[in-house]
């Protein structure tokens, strides 16, 4: 790990974050700081300005530079819409310096990422914003390609992901999803960041599913007041399966009831060890179609390395159950890069996949989070290229299923700079899992750590959100506050 210092044109340090993230595309960034009182070690300098139109940026560092220029945006570009110009501005700026510096470590390092000089999470709004410019979508993927500089096999994957998604029924700014948080597990994962508790006594529980109970009415409510079409449900967390039998008949009872019709209804039953006959049976009464069965590896002892506390065959045991069931729609998550695994290891847990076949299958790669035990531990990654090679596994075992990719996000920090991908069957994509990820559908959301949105239909796809505080016990005392915060996103006009 090393210090880098940056010395940065005034205009443009509010790009700083931005530019730490490509730095670490090639280097093990520990500290990044802007124009610093120091001399020690070369800075990496940058330079910027613009005259006729243009944009020109240059990035010196260790012996080497790299400029770059671009058109900018002007008045005629956006007649009648003068609001859009320091916006488009803005982002024509920071790809341009963004790609500069990438262009000048790639000079220098010889090293190529798989997904270029991109570091945001939602790398397929590339292609819907040449799409929206009028480009095929065979031409959107050659942009992405050339001006990014990412992967042949990535950009393939983000055409594909965009064909799987325009299939499916597009959002309306009528419509809106629904979520329900259930922060509680019965143990914690190593490598989780999410809000959340582990169940220990339960003591908790029943003051938060009267809190979260009353929430939901309100949210439900709000729906009505906003002339707003459910679109579709998610109940994740959290493990909402940890709650015990009649704890989860009475959420999902209660939750059915406020937000019927959906297109869609998936709740996370997540933890194998959770589920039970009884949970299943009430999602079934219930008319819920899609669940998840997230065994993560199918690798005991990495199972209890990471604090899983179930064993592989208690996920297959589980799986088959909902099977016998009924249920046609169950999704299992994978993770690839999970400590002291290899590529025999992950071979593995897809050969017990195969063996299922799930009706959707998530492929992860681990990404180490700064609140997560992993990283208080310093737990290396593993070899990008062996991260690779998982994932292409995981994509080979879902192509042999007759799963396509139909949702995609990046997150920092993964191993190998790799992604996490979706698959799934004809017919059983996940449309949350769409909307959430593409930021195209306005969400509700309830409970600790639960964040709604409200996407306004200009151009822009304008987005604002209202936060639930993710401490339990902090959300049950203030549970009218966040109720509060939703009704004042909703109704304002904006």
């Amino acid at each position: 790990m090393e210090t880098i210092r940056v010395a940065l044109h005034a205009p443009l340090e509010n790009f700083a974050n931005e530019f730490c993230d490509v730095l670490k595309l090639f280097f093990a960034v520990e500290h990044f700081s802007v124009n610093p009182e120091t001399d020690d070690g070369e800075p990496l300098v940058q330079t910027y300005k613009e005259w006729d139109g243009t944009a020109v940026c240059t990035f010196a560092f260790r012996g080497h530079e790299e400029s770059r220029a671009t058109a900018l945006p002007d008045e005629a570009d956006y007649p009648g819409e003068p609001e859009r110009l320091p916006i488009v501005h803005k982002r024509v700026v920071k790809r341009l310096c963004k790609v500069t510096l990438y262009e000048l470590l790639q000079k220098l390092t010889g090293h190529r990422p798989p997904w270029g000089s991109l570091t945001g999470i939602r790398p397929t709004r590339l292609l819907y914003e040449r799409l929206d410019a009028g480009l095929t979508l065979e031409e959107a993927q050659a942009y992405v390609e050339t001006a990014f500089d990412v992967s042949r096999e990535k950009a393939d994957l983000l055409r594909r992901i965009v064909i799987e998604q325009q299939q499916l029924p597009q959002p309306s700014v009528e419509e809106a999803d629904v979520y329900v948080s259930i922060p509680f597990c019965r143990t914690r994962c190593a490598y989780c960041s999410f809000p959340g508790e582990a169940v220990g006594k339960g003591k908790l529980i029943p003051p938060y599913l009267d809190a979260l109970m009353w929430e939901m009415e309100q949210g439900a409510k709000l729906m009505q007041q906003s002339n707003l079409r459910l679109r579709a449900l998610y109940v994740g967390g959290g493990t909402p399966s940890a709650l015990n039998e009649e704890q989860f008949e009475r959420l999902m009872r209660h939750t059915m009831r406020l937000f019927p019709g959906a297109r869609e209804y998936t709740v996370e039953a997540g933890r194998p060890d959770t589920i039970t006959r009884g949970k299943l049976q009430t999602l079934k009464d219930l008319g819920v179609g899609r669940i998840s069965i997230n065994p993560q590896t199918m690798n005991d002892e990495t199972l209890r390395v990471i604090g899983r506390d179930h064993t592989a065959q208690q996920a297959e045991e589980a799986f088959l159950l909902a099977r016998e069931m009924g249920f046609d729609d169950i999704n299992m998550d994978v993770i690839a890069g999970l400590p002291g695994e290899n590529a025999d290891h992950f071979a593995h847990t897809m050969d017990r996949i195969r063996a299922l076949k799930p009706d959707s299958l998530t492929v992860h790669t681990l990404a180490i989070k700064r609140s997560s035990r992993l990283n208080l531990e310093k737990t290396p990654l593993p070899e990008g290229s062996i991260a690779a090679d998982m994932v292409r596994m995981g994509e080979e075992t879902a192509l042999a299923l007759g799963l396509e990719p139909y949702y995609l996000y990046r997150q920092k920090y993964m191993a190998g700079q790799q992604q996490n991908v979706g698959f799934a069957r004809p017919g059983k994509a996940c449309l949350y899992n769409i909307d959430i990820m593409e930021e195209t559908t306005s969400i509700l959301a309830m409970g600790a750590g639960a964040i709604s949105k409200r996407v306004f239909p200009d151009r822009e796809l304008r987005i604002e959100r209202a936060p639930n505080v993710t401490n339990v016990s902090v959300y049950i005392d203030r549970v009218e506050e966040m109720a509060r915060r939703k009704e004042e996103l909703f109704s304002a006009q904006r």
